[in-house]
């Protein structure tokens, strides 16, 4: 048996697994405004715990990025992720059983590193399967998948809970990537130059780089971290990282905590509303990668297309962040206009980070691409933890604090890719 066009099967179905990872991550954000009077927490405290229970999470992911990085490129990308959408599966499921703080940062911290595994194995498999040419498509998709997760979990997450309340809702939403291991493990037999049911014709688009290019990426050895660390390439991809990726967990985390003090939403409200801003990013997610493949397609080189893509992206980003933080004060009466500011700004975070996540592939052969993608998510996690435990500081009166934090690590995520990362 032959299928055409298997390796858009293959990235479907990473795009479905980062759906279901959104969607589990999502839910301790959307629910816990309205649960943590549960656990004895007062409204003074709550936003403390959250980031308390967040940074949980965040240390097991910054670790998992660099863990699984590693795993992706031992074992091999279907093993790998099985292995880490199993683990989160069951992790999310063991929320219903949290009887207290410390049973919740234990389960975060579970959930976290196996989350973590979903995004270098991603890039790994999209380097396996598309030619340069076309992995910012592919990691678009991916991406997309990121932003429709969070489309969906907000309506879906806020269902449950008023139909089953919260502890069925963690049980519930923890079936579904146990579910997603059977089509993966299925369809996903072997790599495109041993897989039975790959076409001749695409196993050749697929591997239609220059011999000799190939030949060089089989033959190179895999450099320890230490090795890949000289690489200014690196070193640009890290702190890109380290400061864009902040910015989309800034609204991740904290957009419900926001929608409940700024406009007193309740639960089914803020399900109403949240869908917008990440079905914006998720259109970016697919633009910034048709963008990039089109600059390539006319014959630029990818790392150039990689880049203009990405400042297009900044550029998307700091108009909406300044825009909020100009309209902020009118914002209180006018919650559209809000949500379509914040999506422009999702929209042009989602543009430029499938194309920054596919610099590893462009930079670095196949059995380092998991490992650089790894360690920049692990950057991208250490920045994430400053701005959780500052959110709670610097919103005490007003949001105004929140945006600028947004709004400065921008331009510095440019500048380090602009002109720090390059080919070794």
């Amino acid at each position: 048996m032959k299928i055409q066009g298997l390796r858009w099967y293959i990235i479907f179905l990473i795009g479905l697994a980062t759906v279901i990872n959104y969607i589990d991550r999502s839910a301790i954000n959307i629910m816990w405004p309205y649960i943590y009077h549960e656990f004895g927490i007062s409204d003074v405290d709550n936003k403390s715990t959250l980031a308390l229970i967040t940074s949980f999470f965040m240390v097991a992911y910054a670790i998992g990025q660099t863990s699984t990085g590693k795993l992706m490129d031992a074992i091999g990308t279907r093993m790998g992720m099985a292995i880490s959408i199993a683990g989160w599966s069951i992790s999310i499921a063991l929320h219903a059983m949290a009887k207290s703080i410390f049973s919740f940062n234990v389960f975060r911290f579970l959930l976290g590193f196996f989350e973590a595994g979903n995004w270098p194995g991603a890039t790994k498999s999209n380097a396996e399967w598309f030619p340069a040419k076309e992995r910012a498509i592919a990691q678009g998709i991916f991406g997309a998948g990121a932003s429709l997760g969070s489309v969906i979990s907000a309506p879906i997450i806020a269902i449950l809970f008023v139909t089953f309340g919260w502890k069925a809702t963690f049980f519930l939403i923890g079936g579904l990537g146990l579910i997603w291991l059977i089509p993966w493990l299925f369809i996903n037999k072997a790599n495109p130059d041993k897989h039975p049911w790959i076409t001749e014709e695409e196993k050749q688009h697929i591997l239609s780089s220059p011999a000799q290019a190939q030949d060089a990426a089989l033959n190179a050895p895999a450099l320890s971290w230490k090795e890949l660390l000289s690489f200014r390439s690196t070193w640009g991809i890290i702190l890109g990282r380290f400061f864009i990726d902040p910015v989309w967990w800034l609204f991740v985390t904290w957009l419900p905590t926001f929608l409940k003090e700024q406009f007193l939403f309740d639960i089914k409200q803020i399900g109403a509303f949240t869908w917008f801003p990440y079905l914006c990013a998720a259109i970016g997610s697919l633009l910034g990668g048709f963008y990039s493949s089109k600059l390539i397609k006319k014959g630029a080189d990818p790392e150039v297309a990689r880049k203009k893509a990405i400042t297009v992206g900044s550029v998307l980003m700091m108009l909406g962040l300044v825009a909020i933080l100009f309209y902020l004060d009118s914002l209180k009466d006018r919650p559209y206009l809000a949500m379509g500011l914040i999506g422009l700004t999702l929209f042009g975070f989602q543009f430029l980070i499938g194309n920054l996540q596919t610099l590893p592939s462009d930079y670095f052969n196949g059995k380092n691409v998991g490992t650089v993608a790894g360690m920049g998510g692990t950057a991208a996690v250490i920045g994430t933890l400053f701005t959780t435990w500052a959110v709670p500081v610097i919103t005490q009166t007003s949001y105004v604090s929140f945006f600028l934090l947004g709004a400065a690590l921008v331009p510095l995520a440019w500048l380090s890719v602009k002109f720090m990362s390059s080919k070794n």
